[in-house]
């Protein structure tokens, strides 16, 4: 008879323990198996994991948007966002937003820009007052308000810190709090106002927003909405020469990369940011990342910066156009107008209704492995590799990024599983917005 002063616990424990431990039937063998690498399908399958498409039939001038995201990272370090958001000023003119987050160091700054940034920016936006009749409100002040919503996140990631630190939560609260300070997200936010048919683009970091818009000739030509921000990027090294005059900017940017840091501009990152008297004492008492010192001469930090760079981009309601967002694991694979010709191919295929099986018009390769890299064939896109099979704009740009028909090499890059898989790709995020595109949903 159990008495009535066993404790929760111990009950829960006499209740749940079994009498004997299972039994492990294992016939004896010399040999091991391993599942097989990734099946045509099976590729598939994991190319469209979590990829979304949305017709938009409410919003003036979208047509559709379709996104996609293959992680390397475990757990994967990027983040998107996307969706119709309230007007900021007038009732009745709807509007549209897109966002992907490259993360790094960890998912933490990542997932908090995905919860926060688009409140922060809408907050801002609201702040404008219209003074013109018909309530339009200038682009520089946009550009502005949103560009003030990113800094006041950041600010509030970093410059709050010291609070953190010295209040009275709990240690497991504040860790929880300096967390999103420790690792770092680049930023790359879209809106769309269908009122002024106006496509306002922010970027901090590297990932990359482009616009793709047929010529008369048929062709298509790229029309950049933002500029990668590294140390390679001759507006952000005079940036950071004029914030740091008194330091040898050799010192600060070597092989593109400002004390070490592949982007010129970042949320969070509180090493490039934080006093390094700050950081010594953030790392004893909270575990925080060690100072960049002595391996970097840090002397007067901070050195990135969470601010954007906004752009704004009239949309022609009687031309068709498409938004294409990506992080930079697309971007390391193919250029621009690249990309924007995949795009491009894939809405000419999807108009003829002719699509790949992925098999039947397959080239023969020869059996392949990485060694091949260094023998001329390019681990980057070809256009020969090119294939139209999905019926997702983003997956398809994916699929092509990585190998297209070459199945052996697409499969083999998909073979790998972190950590390795860091070695053959990064964690990619695409999103692409089609404007004023008819039949789409064919």
């Amino acid at each position: 008879m159990i008495g009535g002063a066993v404790s929760t616990p111990a009950l829960w424990w006499l209740l749940n323990t079994r009498n004997d431990a299972p039994h492990l039937e294992t016939p004896p063998s010399e040999h091991w198996t391993v599942e097989p690498g990734p099946s045509r399908d099976q590729v598939t399958r994991i190319l469209s994991q979590g990829a979304y498409s949305f017709p938009v039939r409410n919003i003036a001038g979208v047509s559709r948007y379709d996104g996609a995201q293959l992680a390397s990272n475990s757990p994967c370090e990027d983040q998107f966002t996307h969706g119709i958001l309230p007007p900021p000023w007038k009732a009745g003119s709807k509007w549209m937003a897109w966002g992907v987050f490259d993360g790094h160091s960890g998912v933490q700054t990542s997932e908090l820009l995905k919860g926060h940034l688009l409140p922060f920016v809408q907050h801002s936006l609201s702040q404008i007052k219209p003074t013109s009749p018909e309530d339009t409100v200038l682009d520089q002040l946009v550009q502005h308000a949103i560009a003030r919503g990113f800094m006041n996140l950041d600010d509030s990631i970093i410059k709050t810190a010291k609070a953190t630190s010295d209040s009275k939560e709990s240690l497991q609260e504040k860790i929880k709090k300096l967390a999103p300070a420790y690792s770092g997200s680049c930023a790359l936010l879209s809106m769309y106002d269908s009122a002024t048919s106006t496509l306002h683009v922010a970027c901090t970091g590297d990932s990359r927003a482009i616009l793709g818009q047929q010529r008369p000739d048929l062709k298509w030509e790229v029309i950049p909405l933002s500029v990668d921000q590294t140390g390679r990027n001759e507006d952000e090294i005079a940036r950071l020469h004029r914030e740091h005059p008194d330091e040898d900017l050799e010192d600060m940017i070597k092989k593109g990369r400002v004390l070490g840091m592949g982007v010129s501009r970042a949320f969070g990152d509180c090493q490039w940011k934080w006093p390094i008297e700050f950081q010594k004492d953030i790392q004893r008492r909270f575990y925080g990342p060690p100072p960049l010192v002595p391996t970097y001469n840090v002397r007067t930090p901070p050195y990135l910066t969470a601010e954007p760079v906004v752009t704004s981009t009239k949309i022609d309601p009687s031309q068709p156009c498409f938004l294409i967002m990506a992080t930079d694991g697309l971007w390391d694979m193919l250029s621009s107008q690249q990309a924007v010709n995949l795009v491009g191919k894939w809405l000419e295929v999807k108009g003829s209704d002719k699509r790949d099986t992925g098999s039947e018009l397959e080239p023969i390769y020869e059996q392949f492995d990485f060694g091949h890299f260094w023998k001329g064939v390019s681990w980057k896109f070809k256009e020969g590799r090119t294939t139209v099979q999905d019926e997702n704009a983003a997956v398809h740009l994916v699929r092509n990024s990585l190998g297209g028909n070459h199945h052996e090499l697409l499969a083999g890059r998909l073979a790998f599983s972190f950590p390795s898989s860091r070695r053959l790709r990064d964690d990619t995020t695409v999103q692409v917005v089609f404007f004023n595109v008819p039949d789409l949903e064919k």
